[in-house]
């Protein structure tokens, strides 16, 4: 039976995408590197001081990651404040209400900052929903490393078989997968370049996992 749903939040609740791929571009070009489309896309679901200490080594940068990290959270501040286009994802907020109105408790689970997450969740007033956050920026390995959500699933109380997973990238639905916990990949429009082939349904509306939808599916597991 489900219990709890452990969600992703960029690409899933709020499409900062766009913003996180301007300010990481404000930061190669801040210290003269070329990062083609295709190197950056693969990187998605890591957290950003593992991005980081990739993009030391791979470039050879004299930087220390943790300033490159502060060079891409800045642009990432002032595109937060001013980008008027970021909004929740279509459905989400229905999504986020009807399972919490049906007893089951949110987890967010997110390599973001927690900086960033407080600001998405103030700005939408998403606290009241949801049980815990969680950030990768504060644990030791990023997605695909299941860490994270194995964490997540046992601060609900419950066992990783009443546990559900939203995600929208390859790494993070690597990462539901390592830590045993069912997991459904979202394809959205906002996605480019995702593997979905290990989740265990793939959804492009999330009127397809209401709760009466996804208890229906896992009870046909």
């Amino acid at each position: 039976m489900l219990k709890a749903v452990l969600f992703d939040m960029d690409g899933v609740i709020v499409n900062t995408e766009p913003l996180h791929h301007k300010a990481y571009y404000s930061m190669f070009n801040q210290v003269n590197i070329h990062v083609s489309d295709t190197y950056y896309r693969s990187h998605t679901g890591s957290s950003t001081i593992n991005i980081c200490r990739q993009i030391k080594n791979d470039f050879n940068l004299p930087h220390a990651p943790e300033e490159l990290v502060q060079l891409k959270r800045q642009s990432f501040k002032e595109l937060f404040k001013n980008d008027p286009d970021l909004q929740l994802i279509d459905g989400v907020l229905d999504l986020i209400k009807d399972y919490y109105n049906n007893g089951l408790k949110l987890v967010l689970a997110s390599s973001a900052h927690m900086n960033t997450i407080n600001s998405v969740f103030d700005r939408f007033e998403l606290d009241k929903y949801f049980d815990a956050k969680f950030s990768g920026a504060d644990l030791k390995a990023s997605k695909p490393h299941p860490e994270i959500f194995i964490k997540a699933a046992y601060s609900t109380g419950f066992n990783k078989e009443n546990c559900m997973v939203i995600e929208d990238s390859t790494n993070g639905i690597k990462a539901a997968k390592a830590a045993g916990i069912f997991c459904v990949g979202y394809d959205s429009k906002n996605s480019k370049a995702q593997d979905y082939s290990l989740a265990d349904t793939v959804i492009d509306d999330f009127r397809h996992i209401s709760f009466d939808k996804i208890s229906q599916i896992l009870q046909k597991q």
